[in-house]
């Protein structure tokens, strides 16, 4: 960031938060950058001619006549092919001792493409975890968190959804990363050959809190180049949001603004659905798809993140950790993709809804099983098997771990129920039956007349 000849100095700051200063200027726009004794600093409020900004790196050590110079511009990107590969911070400036991002500047955090120019989402988009493309399938365009609490391995989920996904271009926003969480990412993707079609914005938990609110939009504003002037299928990852509802109720609290729910800004559903809304299938052929993490505290799925989210995105994704097995699974309860219908059956295999409907179902069933054997009920025959199935099914499907396509996804439920049930049992439609049914695999423990 540098000044431009014959700008007008400002030293005489009224007012000095933690986040905030405040002063009075004249001419300045809402959202402008400025340089407040060297430091990068944005425009957040204009009352009359007092100007408040929030100052990225904290305002330590900032004296009350510091030179303070507005620089007539929003933050902004350089886009362009050079991206491609690159690790860079909230500014959008290479962390990773490669050479000077070059292309255009495009201004981040602007409006939303028009709902006139977008598609209904049509296109599948497949993650290689089976626990999201068997029960919960992914549309290009759609929005969807992924609830977590903090302990779980959300950013390795988030690693292996870049590694597997089919898309041109992976965006990658990192708010509030461990330094540990930094490198796993950036030697996952070098290991991995998978560079030439990564874009990673990194904030440390050393970087400034404050930065974290530039760290999303930075994301969409390189989706957008790509999906809008390369027609690209643009998956976009950003973890955590919770990281970045905190920074913006650091600076909301600092400038004395009434507090909602949570202690979260007033303004927390705009502000994320500013950036959930950048979601869209275009008709170019080019989309961006959002896979973002929301981590939880103690469980609490009320807390003001995910609560707005919720009403944000197309469903969420829900980990937790399965007793039964020890893994991390993609809980088919709580979990839900509501656009899957656009594509289950359709761009996948004509089995796929009533096989992700048993399953879910035959899972359910096991979960009351299991209700009844700790409530001191005898279990029937029926029940035992449930119990049987549901640790496979887990295992073998529903684990974060799991890697396998959507045939193969299908074939190993359909093994899964022949091994534990009757098709009358598993209850699908019988032509699918007929046709997909596995006759070389027996009931275990049980015979069908048992059955």
């Amino acid at each position: 960031m540098t000044k431009k000849a014959f700008q007008k100095i400002y030293t005489h700051i009224s007012d000095i938060t933690k986040a905030t200063c405040s002063l009075r200027a004249t001419g300045v726009g809402n959202d402008e950058l400025a340089l407040i004794d060297g430091r990068v600093a944005q425009v957040v409020r204009l009352e009359d001619d007092v100007v408040t900004l929030q100052v990225f790196s904290g305002t330590e050590g900032i004296p009350t006549n510091a030179e303070v110079t507005f620089l007539g511009k929003a933050p902004a990107l350089k886009v362009g092919d050079s991206l491609t590969g690159r690790f860079m911070n909230a500014y959008g400036d290479p962390i990773d001792d490669g050479p000077i991002i070059e292309g255009k500047d495009v201004e981040i955090g602007g409006p939303s493409v028009n709902p006139v120019r977008r598609e209904q989402p049509s296109e599948l988009i497949t993650t290689g975890i089976s626990g999201i493309d068997l029960n919960n399938t992914l549309v290009t365009g759609q929005k969807i968190p992924f609830f977590a609490d903090p302990d779980q391995p959300y950013n390795e989920v988030m690693a292996t959804v870049a590694m597997r996904a089919e898309s041109d271009k992976i965006i990658l926003g990192g708010m509030g990363l461990t330094n540990d969480d930094y490198l796993y990412f950036r030697n996952t993707f070098a290991e991995a050959g998978a560079l030439d079609r990564i874009v990673s914005f990194i904030n440390t938990t050393e970087d400034s809190s404050i930065e974290r609110v530039l760290i999303p939009h930075m994301a969409l504003t390189a989706a957008e180049y790509f999906a809008v002037e390369k027609n690209e299928k643009v998956l976009v990852l950003l973890t955590d949001m919770t990281n970045y509802a905190d920074a913006l109720a650091i600076v909301s609290n600092k400038m004395d603004q009434i507090p909602s729910k949570d202690s979260m800004p007033g303004s927390l559903y705009s502000d994320l659905a500013k950036v959930y809304e950048k979601a869209a299938q275009f008709p170019s052929g080019g989309s961006i798809t959002i896979i973002a993490v929301t981590t939880l505290s103690g469980g609490d799925i009320t807390h003001a993140v995910p609560d707005n989210t919720g009403y944000i995105t197309e469903g969420q994704l829900y980990l937790r950790t399965d007793s039964t097995i020890g893994k991390v699974i993609v809980d088919p309860f709580r979990s839900l993709s509501r656009l899957k219908q656009q594509v289950i059956g359709k761009k996948t295999r004509e089995d796929h809804p009533q096989v992700m409907n048993a399953g879910v179902r035959l899972f359910a069933d096991a979960s009351n099983a299991q209700t009844k054997l700790e409530n001191g009920f005898d279990l029937t025959d029926y029940d035992e098997r449930t119990l049987d199935f549901a640790k496979e099914y887990a295992n073998d499907l529903l684990a974060i771990d799991v890697n396998i396509n959507t045939t193969e996804m299908l074939d190993t439920a359909w093994r899964l129920f022949a091994r534990h049930f009757t098709p009358a049992e598993v209850a699908i439609k019988q032509s699918l039956v007929d046709k997909y049914w596995p006759q070389d695999v027996e009931m275990v423990g049980h015979s069908q007349e048992e059955a």
